[in-house]
Order: C-alpha cells, then structure tokens, then sequence
C-alpha cells in the first residue's frame, strides 16, 4: 500500500469514528430526553445512534465518559450558535433559548437533580474552562461580565424561562452589561 493509500484510508476511517461519535452523541441525548441520565442504558443509546455497542465501547471507555462527552459537544455547539449572531443581545436569546427549550435539560432536572446540581456547581473542571472561553469569545465581555451571563443561562436549567421572556430578559442583559 502506498502512503498516498494509506493516507486516503485512514481519513476515510477517521470521518467514520466521527460520523460515530455524533451519532452516539445525538443518540445519548435523545434517550436521556426520554428517561434520564440514570434510566439510560448503552443498549438503548447504541439503538438509538443505530450504532453497535462495540463501536460505543471504541469511542468511549464507559457511560460517565461518553456523558462528559456529551457535556463538552453541547459546549461547543451552543457556543457556535451564539457566534452566529449579529449581535450580543442575539446571542444571549439564542443561548437562552436553547438551554431553556432542551428537553435532555427538562428530563435531567426532573429525574436526576443530583447531576443537575454537580452540572452547574462552577468548578476548575475542563468543560467549565470551556464554558468561560466561550463566553468570553462570544461576548469580548471582562471576567465580572461573563460570570453574569454564566450564571443568567444555568439559572435557566433548573427554572427554564419562555421565548418572550428569554428576548426581554437578554436585551435587558445585553444593555445593562455592554452599553
């Protein structure tokens, strides 16, 4: 096999990891909508992704890794989201909404409040360091400014806000903090 080959073969085979990987992911997240992180099982995530369990076990070591993972993908996307707006006040709603319309969010505070209440305990934690940066990157905003926004979207997670509310709220927020 020529390198050439075998470049070709291993960046087909590293785009099937990844199409895996957010397949599980996705899957994780719909069971957990429906049962919980607890009730959720391997079994029933690798359905749902319509992936083996041995293709969940290559990605991930176990369940608690796979969740982390989880976590660190809704980082990342929600941080995408709020970049593509045109503007802070924008970018506020669209996270607001977003946190506040999850219904993997809705079924965790419902069926495990424990992980809830560890999942917005700020910590040194790598996903939280993740979670300033991109609050930071998003809003150009001081440490004082981000941790006002932090702490205005996990409000969210336990006492979800509607779409009206998330639009006055974030202008309100946005003019306060930035003007």
């Amino acid at each position: 096999m020529s390198a050439e080959s075998a470049l070709i073969t291993y960046a087909r085979q590293r785009d099937s990891s990844n199409k895996s990987r957010v397949a599980i992911l996705a899957g994780a997240k719909s069971v957990i909508a429906r049962v919980g992180n607890y009730q959720s099982n391997i079994a029933d995530i690798a359905l749902t992704a319509q992936v083996s369990k041995a293709t969940i076990y290559n990605q991930f070591a176990d369940k608690a890794e796979m969740m982390e993972s989880l976590v660190e993908s809704e980082v990342i996307r929600l941080t995408a989201l709020a970049l593509g707006a045109s503007s802070r006040h924008e970018a506020l709603a669209l996270l607001s909404n977003a946190i506040s319309q999850d219904l993997a969010l809705r079924k965790l505070v419902e069926s495990d409040p424990l992980d809830i209440a560890k999942l917005v305990t700020i910590t040194n934690h790598p996903t939280w360091v993740l979670v300033h940066q991109g609050i930071a990157k998003v809003f150009g905003a001081d440490s004082a400014a981000c941790g006002v926004i932090l702490r205005w979207l996990i409000g969210q997670i336990a006492s979800p806000i509607t779409q009206e509310e998330s639009l006055a709220q974030s202008k309100r927020l946005a003019s306060s903090l930035f003007n």
